[in-house]
Formats: structure tokens, sequence, C-alpha cells
């Protein structure tokens, strides 16, 4: 059967045209048929979903009885294999829920296994090699895009509807483009975390989903949201009001065409943005052109890398505790391990900086909300990109390999050369991981051979109902593709 989306699903086991168990063993018939070509779904626990589907009595909670996948990234369920796409922990199998996926099980999904992703999320695509490349459905020379790639693909190509994703620097919102989905970046604390981690990457990193409709997004939001007052981030709930209402007024919107970085941006992305700028227009919304983004890209990215370095290396100090011995270059993928070297000779002084900008650029973007509602720029600079098209020279694999041997400037130079080529291609969206900010990539555009690509709108500091009324009056005037 082919559904619109998981409310759908969730609509039909409540009124008895399908039970949950059908609906599980369909999705199941999918997965393997699919899978295999897609590379999406790296590990399954289909008996047990079954027994949960059978004895499925309670269809009161919103999503009772619906399938969905979870990344195999921070997204823990005990017992369940749990591998952060890395050989370290490929038979790794947690020893506890993550309040995230408690949650998504209180909603009534039911957990049919876990999703695609690159070694512990750091890559744009999904190409790790313990669980290999994910392949874009709709072009498989084509990857799927990361971190969220495997759950891209698996809702692209119609294993499921929806499935969990995080987003740590893009990793929702670039795949929800390269793939023609929903992606929203929650406002920083909105989602449940710990008790494996309650600051992951100092608040830049967030849970949630990847969907196929507004209403899907509105509702896993409104249910999973939380005011969580033990995590370094507690934040008011929004209201059901103010989440499913309607746009009272026209909105102030400003725009932006080009590159943080000053990379290049495809005249399809420019397009895609363009199209949105005159629909926007068209229901009475006042947009805005900018010449720039109100802060420095470059200078952003630069102290997303220190983050990312010191936190790496934070977390391969409690993994070596954890294997009682030193970590090596064998035991990962070259890209950790200059991220992981890199880590090793960062002030803290460096760091305590970085964390301080942070808070500027929030205090900056803060400001720039009071004048516009939104900011709407493209998701990526581009479709998908092919399999391969990041891969790094062979002196630069060189110098990575020789990492721990270079100075903390030398370091930061290299790093900066490693993410460079697959930077430029998705520029836009670390900003909103830095400042805590929510933001959201819709599909609005498919280039001539139907790839899509997506726009995205940011919004202040816990206003996700601003992106989604707005997303809602999109889709319902037919703007979206899906």
């Amino acid at each position: 059967m082919t559904w619109k989306d998981a409310t759908e699903q969730a609509s039909a086991i409540k009124s008895g045209k399908i039970s949950a168990k059908e609906l599980v063993l369909e999705t199941i018939e999918k997965i393997e048929k699919l899978n295999p070509e897609l590379n999406a779904v790296v590990s399954t626990q289909f008996d047990e979903a079954l027994e949960k589907a059978t004895a499925l009595t309670d269809t009161k909670v919103p999503f009772a009885g619906v399938p969905i996948l979870l990344k195999d990234l921070g997204q823990n369920q005990v017992g369940q294999l749990s591998t952060s796409g890395s050989r370290l922990f490929a038979h790794y199998r947690a020893s506890h829920d993550d309040y995230y996926t408690k949650k998504i099980q209180e909603l009534g999904f039911i957990v049919l296994g876990r999703t695609n992703t690159p070694e512990f999320g750091f890559k744009n695509i999904s190409d790790s090699q313990l669980h290999g490349s994910v392949n874009l459905p709709k072009d498989y020379t084509r990857n799927a895009g990361g971190s969220s790639g495997g759950a891209a693909a698996a809702i692209a190509s119609g294993m499921v509807q929806i499935a969990g994703a995080s987003d740590g620097g893009g990793s929702i919102r670039i795949p929800a483009s390269f793939n023609g989905l929903i992606g929203l970046k929650p406002t920083r604390g909105r989602l449940p975390v710990g008790p494996s981690s309650y600051r992951g990457w100092q608040g830049a990193s967030s849970h949630f989903a990847l969907t196929k409709s507004v209403r899907d997004t509105r509702a896993l939001l409104y249910g999973m949201q939380t005011c969580q007052l033990e995590s370094p981030f507690p934040l008011p709930m929004l209201s059901q009001a103010s989440l499913f209402g309607k746009i009272a007024e026209p909105l102030t919107i400003a725009y932006c065409l080009e590159s943080p970085i000053g990379t290049s941006v495809s005249k399809e992305a420019q397009q895609a943005v363009l199209e949105a700028v005159d629909t926007l227009k068209q229901l009475g919304h006042k947009v805005v052109q900018l010449d720039s983004l109100p802060v420095d890209g470059i200078e952003v990215m630069k102290s997303y890398y220190l983050m990312n370095g010191v936190e790496t290396a934070q977390m391969f100090d409690e993994i070596e505790q954890s294997f009682k011995r030193p970590m090596t270059i064998d035991d990962m993928e070259l890209m950790t391990w200059a991220i992981y070297q890199s880590g090793q000779t960062i002030p803290a002084k460096r760091y305590s900086k970085v964390l301080q900008d942070w808070d500027r650029y929030s205090a900056v973007m803060s400001d720039f909300h009071q004048t516009y509602d939104l900011l709407l720029t493209p998701t990526v600079a581009d479709v998908a990109p092919k399999h391969g098209q990041f891969t790094l020279s062979k002196t630069l694999q060189e110098n990575l390999r020789q990492m721990d041997t270079f100075s903390m400037l030398d370091q930061q130079d290299l790093i900066w050369q490693m993410f460079e080529h697959s930077l430029a291609w998705t520029p836009f969206t670390q900003l909103q991981n830095l400042t805590g900010q929510p933001a959201i990539s819709l599909p609005t555009f498919e280039r001539e051979d139907g790839l899509p690509i997506g726009v995205q709108l940011a919004a202040a500091k816990g206003r996700e109902d601003l992106l989604l009324t707005l997303a809602a009056q999109l889709e319902e005037n037919h703007f979206l593709k899906m």
C-alpha cells in the first residue's frame, strides 16, 4: 500500500482499516525488497517489532503502531545494536534507552531497526567503512547525504513514512534537501536529551526526524517537546494553539543567495530560493534581499571545527577508558583520526573563546530576528553529490595520517582542507547549530532531471511555530514537492 505519511498510517490503525501487525509486516517486506540496493538500513529488530505490533491494544497515543527506523547514532535502545558507523562499535549493544528513544516509543511508534550514518556523524554524506555508502533513491550513482542519509533514503524510497534523525551541522536538513523531504532542526533544548549525553557538541547537535508532511512534523514536535529542567538548555514548551495555528499576519522574510563562505552556489539552488520568494510575495509576505548574512561564515566554521576537535578528543578519552587501551589510527577512519588529533592540541582558553563566540553569534541573530521573522536561503548549494566526489588527495591523506606531528594552527588548516570541498556543497546549515535556532528544509524545487533541492528557513530561538505555520501555508498552496 502507498501511504501519504505517518499520520495516515496512524489513522488507518485507529479506524481498523489495517492492524499494526499488518502494517509492520508490510514495512518489513518493503525494507527487505529495497534495502539491498539502497543500503539505508544497517540493523533490524523485526521479531521484537512484530511482538509489539501483535500486542498493541492502546491506539489513543498519536502514532500508535506506526513503524519507524531510528538513526544508528545517539538514539540508543536497550539491547539493540548501536554502532555509530564505527568499526570500534560494530558489535556494541546499548545498555539503556535514551530519553529521545523512550519518548518515541511513548508516542506509539514501533522501532524496526537502525539507519546508516557516517562514522560518528562527521560527514554530510553517508559512506562509513563499516556499513558502506547509502545510495540516493532517485540516482544510485549519488550519495543520499549525511549524516542522516540512511534515514532519508528509507523514507524517500517508501520503506517507512518517518525516521529518526539528528543534526549537528545540517545532518537532518542536508539529506532532506537531497531526497525531497521535510527536515526540521528544532531549537536547542526542545527535544529530550540524556542520559548518555546532555550537551551533544555543546548543544550544537539536536535529535528529531525526517518527515513527508507538515502535519507529521507538527504532531511529532508537539508530542516530543519537553521542558527538561535537568538539562543544560531548558526551554518553554510551545502551545498547541501556536504550533497548529495559522499565520495571523504577513511575515517579514529576509533572503540571501550567496554562500556564507564565499563559494559558488548552483543556479538551481538560487532558482529554488527565487521561486520561493515569488510565492511568498504572492501569499502577502514582505520579502527583502540581503547581500550577505549577518555573521562571518568562515569565522563560524572555524569555531565549529575547533569545537568538533575538542569534543571528539573528549569522546575518545571515554572510549579509551572503556576499552582499557589507547586508540590508534587503525581503530578509526582517517577523517575521525584527524579530528581526534586536532582536539588534543587546542588550549582550554581557546575553547572557552569559541563558546563565547557562539553566544555572540546568538546575540547577533536574536537582534536580526527583531527585524526579520525568518531567514530564507538555499539548504544546500547543489543536488546530491556523486559517490566519491569528495575523495581527498593522496597528499592531504598522508598529511592527515601524520596529524599528530603538526602544530595546532597547521592542524586547523588541514581540517579546513579536509572539509573544503564538501563544505562548499553544504555551507548554509551550520550557523543554526551554533546559535541554537530552529531551521527547516522544505522540498520546493526539482532540477530538470528530477533531483531535488530544498530551501531553508530559519527563525529565532523557540519559534518553530513560525516555521511550521509558514510551511503549512506553502503546503496548502501546493508549493511543496512531495
